[in-house]
């Protein structure tokens, strides 16, 4: 039965900032904890939280930086996001499972180095180097508020999209204000990425990991290499293919990501 959504929350996370989350099916039953990467926010998951009904509940975190939570404060680092999801895990007592995406999967995957975990999946998970070579720009559209150029920057760029699709992107009004308006935190995210060394090992306390790659980018710079990256510091993990897919699954194919996790959930 597809899962509506039952309750926002919200917690204080210092530093005069906060966090919030949209909580699917029933908001006291513990379930699937979704961390969402760069570039989206909890909003753009909706459609992937309606489509899991394996768990009792689907809890979708709005990670700061991104309205309604708040700023992401100076000091900002990858620590901060593990943290910062560290009390989400705290206040969702029992959680069977930790899913992120893109960054947020990164983020998933450190936060089962500290503390115990049924199952952690994530979907293209990036890690240092990724988009190292775009920092100087971006940091440059941060500094004159150039959203324009950094969503510019972050799809041609990074994403590797070429000049036609991204007007095609442009074309659609509302979805490129959308871009622009998740863009501000761009530069700090990638910049705190590519701030540590990668660890030696990502997951550790996990019993089960699952890593999900998108079939049009496996073995593929930049999302697949990446993904190979994370792969080989999670070596117990299993590893699975989303076919005809790439990076934004959650947008393109919500319903087939959705019977993915589902059939995860089964698995273990």
């Amino acid at each position: 039965m597809e899962q509506t959504i039952q309750n926002q929350k919200k917690w204080s996370v210092g530093g005069g900032s906060w966090v919030t989350a949209d909580v699917y099916g029933d908001p006291d039953a513990p379930g699937l904890v979704v961390v969402p990467g760069a570039m989206s926010d909890a909003h753009a998951w909706r459609h992937v939280a309606t489509a899991v009904d394996a768990w009792p509940s689907v809890t979708v975190v709005n990670r700061r930086g991104r309205t309604p939570s708040g700023p992401l404060t100076g000091g900002y680092s990858l620590r901060t996001e593990v943290e910062d999801l560290g009390l989400i895990l705290d206040e969702c007592a029992g959680t069977q499972a930790l899913f992120g995406w893109s960054y947020g999967g990164l983020i998933a995957l450190l936060a089962a180095n500290d503390r115990a975990l049924r199952q952690v999946i994530a979907y293209e998970p990036v890690i240092r180097p990724f988009g190292s070579h775009v920092l100087p720009d971006l940091k440059a559209a941060e500094e004159k508020a150039d959203w324009e150029a950094t969503v510019e920057i972050v799809n041609r760029r990074i994403a590797g999209l070429d000049a036609a699709r991204i007007e095609a992107l442009r074309a659609d009004p509302q979805g490129w204000a959308d871009m622009r308006r998740l863009s501000r935190p761009a530069y700090a995210e990638l910049a705190a990425l590519n701030a540590v060394p990668a660890p030696h090992e990502l997951a550790r306390r996990a019993d089960r990991v699952d890593l999900i790659v998108g079939q049009c980018h496996h073995g593929t710079a930049p999302y697949g290499t990446s993904f190979d990256d994370v792969r080989r510091l999670v070596t117990r993990a299993e590893v699975h293919v989303l076919p005809g897919q790439g990076h934004v699954a959650h947008l393109q194919a919500p319903a087939e990501l959705g019977h993915l996790l589902n059939g995860l959930a089964a698995a273990r």
